[in-house]
């Protein structure tokens, strides 16, 4: 049994991951530590597991296994640094730092000490995307010209969002760094890595961080990469385009199906079956826990949202396109 240790219910998806944690046979939750001590100890109390005051405390038992990080975005480096040194394996939310000079960091205490790390890409495993990378190996839409994936919600128009999610300090952005991630690792997916991104944000209902927001990724063979996120669309559908020279693949418009048409079918946009979903990033880390093996993949395209999301937020900030190889 993998006894896990939690580490803060800051995010939105803390419970969800608390969840995972308790379907999974091979996990069990043990410990909460919780940068806020009042959430910490009514979780704590809810879930029936101790709260530690401290968290070098709880990473200093010996009977837990692992912890899940929900923590400020700001202080993963902290947290996650101390749990890989103290032999503990790390499953995370993303993004799993604000900096590429942190998430190295991170990534070499993770190796230095052998432990086991995941990170939630959710939208890597879905069956849209196990669909749409058939497509792409298969050759079928010709060379990619373009991607364009969009998400968006109204938790800041409809106030659904925790006040600390427009806090620049511990989120180190809005809805770029947070909802967009998933369209960012996407495009990343599809396209690969770019040369320069440029971004462009907004602020439509005047919070500290953006709330909306439009990412350029731009490759040396003239592809270019369009990553939309926002905070303030009530009927905004998860939607991806895919344009190449031989065919266009288009998903959610509005329906969460993919549909093709391209120069080698029957010249109609066909529908496509739908995909078989992957399992889930936290069952994948406790097979990589349970097997030794390794997240590679999916850490790699971590460390290169982390990248994708620090050029994003330094071209918005220098009013300019930032190269990747810039980056610390």
């Amino acid at each position: 049994m993998i006894r896990i240790g939690k580490i803060s219910y800051w995010h939105v998806h803390a419970d969800e991951y608390t969840g995972y944690a308790l379907a999974n046979p091979s996990t069990q939750l043990a410990a909460i530590w919780d940068e806020v001590p009042a959430r910490g100890k009514e979780k704590a109390a809810e879930y029936g597991v101790p709260y530690y005051e401290s968290l070098d405390e709880m990473l200093a038992q010996d009977d837990i296994d692992a912890v899940i990080v929900d923590a400020p975005t700001n202080i993963h480096h902290e947290v996650m640094v101390k749990a890989a040194r103290a032999g503990k394996h790390i499953f995370t939310e993303k993004v799993v730092a604000p900096t590429n000079k942190e998430v190295q960091e991170i990534v070499a205490a993770v190796k230095e000490a052998g432990v086991k790390f995941t990170v939630s890409l959710p939208r890597l495993y879905a069956g849209s995307t196990q669909v749409i990378q058939k497509v792409i190996k298969e050759g079928t839409l010709g060379k990619l010209t373009l991607a364009r994936v969009r998400l968006s919600h109204n938790g800041a128009t409809e106030n659904w969002l925790p006040a600390h999610f427009y806090s620049k300090e511990q989120c180190g952005g809005g809805a770029l760094i947070d909802l967009g991630c998933h369209p960012m690792y996407l495009v990343r997916l599809f396209l690969g890595m770019p040369e320069s991104v440029s971004a462009n944000f907004g602020y439509v209902t005047g919070k500290e961080v953006e709330d909306n927001a439009v990412a350029v990724l731009r490759y040396s063979e003239g592809a270019l990469g369009i990553v939309e996120a926002g905070f303030v669309n009530s009927h905004s559908p998860f939607s991806i385009e895919l344009h190449g020279t031989e065919g266009t693949l288009l998903f959610g418009f509005p329906e969460e199906v993919a549909v093709l048409r391209s120069n080698s079918g029957s010249g109609q946009w066909e529908k496509l079956e739908a995909g078989q979903p992957l399992p889930i990033a936290f069952d994948q880390w406790v097979e990589h826990i349970s097997n030794d093996t390794e997240a590679t993949e999916n850490v790699a395209l971590a460390v290169d949202l982390t990248k994708l999301m620090e050029a994003s937020t330094r071209s918005v900030a220098e009013g300019r396109p930032v190269r990747i190889d810039e980056l610390v």
